[in-house]
């Protein structure tokens, strides 16, 4: 009698089960109505079923004694029936509604609709409140991907992006059973959209992958080298066919269009894989010819995400030029549309210039200011005393060819002891005709006016923007590492990282052009490009000082330059000394050997006092790289980096936006504010201050 009252618990339970789970099913108002159903026959079996338990175990009425097992066992069977044939129609119930509610889906959208959702492959998914499915279309039936009733969080759990920063524009991409889907959520409604687009995806990486990349390959000193004896000859012999061999290896198409040039050219897929390499056929040719008097570098210029063949030629002879004029020994990667990548780059520059070439580059400037009708001559701003004596040296030469020439020079754009020196060394009438402001000089734009510029070649840098639009012939002159915001399409131009200063370029063509009689400089000029060279130079201390820093020295003192009173024009004054001490006392370690100062972020200060804090810190014992911020106007806060020859601190300014010499670089923020600056500085350190030691430590070790 027992075991028959558990078989009926055992199926009244099971009836409840599945009537709590129709009670839970979210099917709205005939759902509904058919879960209250459920409900109330399940709370009638139950109480009947207490009730007899009740009245036939206490044999209340004698219902224990009347009641026979063979009624008693029917009576069971019965309910368990009654239990199966509920669970049956309830089942049939829930699934005519649901297809039913999906022909209401498709009649409110319409069939046409629907055809274009099939066509398409767009799939839709409703959720409730509880981001449960209650509704998908037909695309994922066919799929055979069952979602009803799952949670879709649960299903796809990298949807919660979507909801949780609910944008209308936004779109996630997921790859489902090996499909790619672009998906979209309209919060509102509680409706994702799926769209199928594997057939594009797969379209544009076949596209990506095949795309055409085109690059040029120079190899550096190529004519120096060549000069040499036999062993000289096998280098550049095991230099080509490195290259070659590293083409094959990686598909690309080399022609030689030069001795020393070739015409690189392959697809997306190849570039990747060489990209992934670094490039390793730049350490693989430096090696070749290490320990030679002379070594054999390669530059390489790359352009790419271009459809048209000849604009990524001219894109890649771009990056090759950027490539060569910052030393050579690397990769520059010209990308449309998007900053250029720098890879390489772990050679200082080497000192390649000769008298020839110094003198043919000299003559030509020269034909250039003996055609014009007049010259404007300027340099960066915040002008520092190399710019103003490089730009004096260009003033000589045009004065000995007996062309007109002015300095742009807007004082209040100029350094201190700059503005000092004009003030000093020259008088007011002498003044007013050497120099002109940025305003007067856009009046003095002829058709033939030649614009000479010198010690920078950013066009946002110089002294007169407005001046490179206005004409026609722009000169540039300049010792910095090219960037890659260059002035456009300059009728001469000459980069020489391997130079101290601007003023030891000027004093070279000075000296070595072919022009008799000679060109006279005089003394004031002289002395001041001296200073320029002193500063530049650090007083000769700096790495990139080499043989032609003191030859150049040596032809400023030929022409009488003063070496005492050079030095005058960049001592500082007490004010100046004590704005130095105060930036240094407020040093900070950023890393071992590695620290930075924040000048005072409510005062402005000049360039020149920030390099000159940063300076100041390399004469600390254990400092081998020091940055310095500091506002140089209202809206400009720049970074002063200098370094003793074991960081290369070009590679940390290049992170951050800017760049220069291995030990000695700087960056200019705008419209920013001191602390954001600082943050950046220091996730830079962090992240690539090994990378920059590196960089050094293997060209120090290739060096000796």
């Amino acid at each position: 009698m027992g075991s028959i009252f558990y078989l009926h618990f055992i199926s009244f339970s099971f009836f409840f089960l599945v009537s709590a789970y129709i009670i839970y099913i979210r099917m709205k108002k005939k759902i509904n109505r058919f879960r209250l159903v459920a409900f109330i026959t399940t709370l009638v079996e139950l109480a009947a079923s207490i009730v007899f338990v009740i009245f036939y175990f206490n044999n209340i009425f004698g219902i224990g004694e009347k009641l026979k097992p063979p009624y008693l066992v029917i009576t069971v069977i019965s309910l368990i029936a009654f239990n199966i044939i509920f669970m049956w129609i309830a089942t049939l119930r829930v699934s005519a509604y649901r297809h039913k509610t999906d022909l209401k889906a498709a009649d409110v959208i319409g069939s046409d609709v629907q055809e274009a959702y099939n066509f398409a492959m767009i799939g839709l998914v409703v959720t409730d409140e509880n981001d449960v499915i209650i509704w998908n279309n037909d695309l994922f039936k066919e799929r055979h991907i069952e979602i009803i009733d799952l949670n879709i969080f649960e299903w796809q759990p990298k949807l919660k992006e979507l909801k949780e920063n609910p944008n209308s524009e936004r779109v996630l991409k997921l790859i489902i059973n090996n499909r790619n889907y672009e998906i979209k959520f309209l919060s509102d409604a509680g409706l994702w959209i799926f769209k199928d687009n594997t057939d594009y995806e797969s379209i544009y990486t076949y596209s990506k992958l095949q795309a055409p990349v085109v690059g040029i390959l120079s190899m550096d000193n190529y004519e120096e080298v060549i000069k040499g004896d036999d062993d000289y000859n096998d280098t550049i012999t095991k230099a080509k066919d490195k290259i070659f061999e590293y083409a094959n290896k990686y598909s690309v198409l080399l022609r030689k269009y030069k001795d020393s040039n070739y015409l690189m050219l392959c697809n997306f897929n190849a570039y990747s894989k060489m990209k992934e390499d670094n490039f390793s056929i730049v350490d693989t040719v430096r090696s070749i010819s290490f320990g030679e008097d002379i070594p054999l570098t390669l530059s390489i210029g790359i352009a790419r995400d271009f459809p048209d063949v000849v604009k990524l030629n001219e894109l890649a002879n771009a990056a090759l030029d950027i490539a060569m004029s910052r030393g050579g020994d690397q990769v520059v990667v010209n990308v449309y549309g998007k900053e250029m990548e720098f890879y390489g780059g772990k050679t200082e520059a080497q000192e390649k210039r000769s008298r020839v070439k110094i003198r043919v580059l000299a003559d030509s400037l020269i034909n250039l200011i003996k055609n014009a009708s007049n010259v404007l001559i300027m340099g960066h701003t915040n002008m520092d005393m190399d710019a103003l004596g490089s730009c004096l040296g260009v003033k000589a030469i045009c004065e000995r060819m007996k062309v007109p020439a002015r300095l742009v020079v807007d004082l209040k754009a100029t350094e201190s002891k700059t503005r000092a020196a004009l003030t000093t060394s020259f008088n007011r009438d002498q003044l007013e005709e050497l120099i002109v402001n940025s305003k007067d000089a856009t009046s003095m734009v002829k058709g033939n006016t030649l614009l000479v510029v010198c010690d920078v070649h950013i066009p946002s840098m110089v002294m007169a923007p407005d001046l490179l639009e206005l004409t026609n012939k722009v000169v540039v002159i300049d010792h910095h590492r090219r960037a890659e915001e260059y002035i456009e399409s300059p009728v001469f131009n000459y980069i020489d990282p391997s130079a101290s200063s601007a003023s030891e370029l000027i004093a070279e063509f000075i000296r070595f052009s072919s022009i008799s009689p000679r060109i006279e400089l005089n003394t004031t000029y002289a002395t001041i490009m001296l200073s320029g060279i002193f500063l530049d130079s650090s007083f000769y201390k700096s790495k990139n000082t080499g043989i032609r820093t003191f030859e150049a020295s040596t032809i400023l003192k030929e022409f009488g330059a003063d070496n005492s009173v050079a030095d005058d024009l960049l001592k500082d004054d007490y004010e100046e000394y004590l704005e130095t001490t105060n930036i240094v006392s407020n040093l900070k370690t950023a890393d071992y050997g590695v620290v930075y100062a924040i000048a005072d972020p409510d005062k402005i200060y000049d360039t020149a006092s920030i390099a000159k804090a940063a300076n100041a810190c390399l004469g600390m014992k254990g400092i081998h790289a020091a940055f310095v911020i500091g506002k140089t106007s209202s809206k400009e806060i720049k970074i002063s980096a200098r370094s003793d020859g074991l960081v290369n601190v070009s590679k940390l300014c290049e992170r951050l936006g800017g760049g220069g010499h291995f030990t000695s670089a700087a960056v200019t923020f705008l419209k920013t504010n001191v602390e954001e600056v600082e943050d950046m500085l220091i996730n830079v350190i962090h992240s690539h201050l090994n990378e920059a030691k590196a960089d050094m430590s293997k060209r120090v070790n290739e060096e000796m």
